[in-house]
């Protein structure tokens, strides 16, 4: 990887037994931990910062902002905060980021609030080794076991929640989170508390902070350009950017959302380029499966094979937006209408959250007839979700107050996209705008009633009153309403041309490449299953495989991992 944090603590000697020092850019000796970074914009504002003097020293690796008016550098700002007020100075910080600190006796590895970056440790002889590369940690690991669990998770719903991996002994440092040399646990920077709508305008907050955290970004070095649809969230981006250079959409050129992007780029005085998606665009390669982390699924990299045609130095993106501002996790309330369901405005009043998690992140019921020998205690492949849900909930209980709260919580901490971000951080100076501490701050302040697209858009029209000028094509009306109409009767209308996007269809993309017959041929029993699922087995024995000597994992320890043996490292 271009990016990359390692580190051991308490180590004696370990750190140079795993790495070579000239690989990284900055590698700091203390008393208790070595700890390296590797990034090409080490130094720049607003990213990666080292820090040392007599007290001990700090790394903050990534995107990473100190308090408006602060002239020291964030590291430095950092460290002087940490000997005032220990680990509450890390809720000072803001951005995408992972911070280490030595001070007197303590070593401690936080992540930023909402996890935007995994960290994976694991412990030695010779001391805990943490690193944002699985792989390498993972080299460091004497015990190689494969977690069953979590790899029915990732299969089942392409994510593996919580801490956990799919190996015993390689963990991620928790959800608003830490790590000693020789304990784990969380911080209370990320927790749901609605504010009195009197004292917090809900819109004017939105907008306001929203133009900070775009602002605060566009000092980033060389060139710009955004990762434009012709949608609502990343549009936000280009038009609070006072010059951003080039718009790229990835789809077919004439398809009308690509059109819509063209038009909005243009408004804003931006260039724009059709990103035209190829065979890579389902990401079966080593390279860019590499970027799931093992945790996550590949399939989100959407722009994988067009790298080469993104020419500028800063990149921009509207990921989690619909996440943390329109309500993604939260299950909006809808009417069955001769058999189908018909979304209305609202939130649904009862909801379960298995099927709403199970949902939103990819689960699909083929699983059942796929794993039935592995579940043990579970008659169903939902019945093992709702354990691995429910686990979840219980865990994070004292974090929220309703049960929409819940759900956006556990989707949140487990978002299944965030390999996207993992990629293009680590191929450009790469801007996080959705996870600015402004953001979610709004986001844990307003109710969960409003947080949706129709207080998004009353935001960004204060911010700009023509920012609609061009209307996304499958919401071609101001209202929630009329959109939800036209888009129903479209789906069940004859001769109503339904709304498409503009991606290839994955299902045709994978029969065209002959994907099965490439990946797994000697496998006929995958063939029948759903093409998300054969690329999640995919993915997982590809990425299981880099970390391992020789390729020792098959599709048929995916099907049964319990059957597994342990793997030589």
């Amino acid at each position: 990887m271009n990016k990359e944090l390692f580190g051991v603590l308490d180590g004696d000697g370990a750190f140079d037994e795993l790495v070579s020092r000239s690989s990284f850019d900055w590698v700091t000796d203390g008393e208790r931990a070595t700890v390296a970074i590797r990034d090409p914009a080490l130094g720049f504002p607003g990213r990666s910062a080292t820090y040392r003097d007599e007290r001990g020293h700090c790394v903050l690796w990534g995107e990473v902002y100190p308090p408006d008016g602060v002239t020291v550098s964030a590291a430095e700002y950092t460290l002087e905060r940490y000997t005032a007020v220990g680990t509450d100075a890390f809720a000072e910080l803001n951005g995408s980021f992972l911070v280490f600190i030595e001070c007197d006796d303590d070593v401690v590895v936080a992540t930023d609030p909402v996890r935007s970056w995994q960290c994976f440790y694991t412990d030695t002889d010779e001391g805990r080794v943490f690193g944002t590369n699985p792989h390498r940690v993972l080299s460091a690991a004497s015990d190689s076991t494969v977690d069953t669990r979590g790899v029915l998770e990732y299969v089942h719903m392409g994510v593996v929640v919580g801490d956990r991996t799919v190996y015993n002994s390689l963990k991620n440092v928790p959800f608003d989170g830490y790590i000693t040399a020789d304990d784990a646990g969380t911080l209370s920077r990320f927790v749901y508390d609605p504010a009195d709508p009197d004292e917090f305008d809900y819109v004017d907050e939105l907008a306001s902070r929203l133009e900070r955290a775009i602002g605060r970004r566009t000092k980033n070095p060389g060139s710009h350009g955004v990762l434009l649809s012709g949608g609502y969230d990343s549009r936000a981006l280009v038009a609070q950017h006072p010059d951003m250079d080039v718009c790229y959409t990835l789809g077919s050129p004439g398809h009308p959302e690509v059109e819509v992007a063209e038009r909005i780029a243009h408004q804003y005085g931006a260039e724009h380029e059709t990103l035209v998606a190829n065979d890579e665009y389902l990401n079966v390669d080593k390279d860019v499966i590499e970027y799931s982390l093992g945790t996550r699924e590949s399939i989100h990299i959407h722009h994988a094979g067009c790298d080469e045609k993104m020419t500028v130095d800063t990149i921009f993106h509207g990921l989690l937006f619909d996440t943390f501002l329109r309500g993604h996790f939260l299950p909006r309330n809808v009417v069955d209408v001769f058999g189908n369901k018909f979304p209305l405005d609202g939130l649904d009043p009862d909801p379960n959250p298995t099927e709403v998690l199970s949902s939103k992140f990819g689960y699909h019921p083929a699983c059942d007839h796929v794993f039935p020998e592995c579940y043990d205690e579970f008659d169903t492949s939902m019945d093992f979700i709702r354990d691995v849900v429910s686990e979840q909930l219980e865990r994070w209980s004292d974090r929220y107050d309703n049960v929409y709260d819940s759900i956006a919580l556990v989707g949140i901490q487990n978002q299944p996209s965030v390999p996207l971000h993992f990629e293009l951080a680590d191929n450009y100076v790469e801007s996080f705008v959705a996870v600015d501490a402004e953001l979610l701050e709004w986001h844990l302040k307003t109710p969960p009633e409003k947080r949706n697209t129709e207080t998004m858009k009353r935001a960004m029209r204060k911010l700009n009153p023509n920012i609609f000028r061009h209307q996304p094509p499958d919401r071609p009306h101001h209202s929630f309403r009329k959109n939800q109409i036209e888009k129903f009767l479209r789906k069940k209308v004859p001769g109503l041309e339904p709304f498409s996007s503009p991606w290839p269809d994955m299902e045709a993309q994978y029969e065209q490449n002959e994907l099965d017959r490439k990946l797994f041929p000697k496998y006929p029993g995958i063939h029948d299953l759903p093409v998300r699922v054969k690329l999640r087995i995919n993915d997982i024995t590809t990425w299981m495989n880099a970390a391992s000597d020789e390729n020792a994992f098959t599709p048929n320890d995916v099907l049964c991992p319990r059957s597994r043996l342990p793997i030589d490292i």
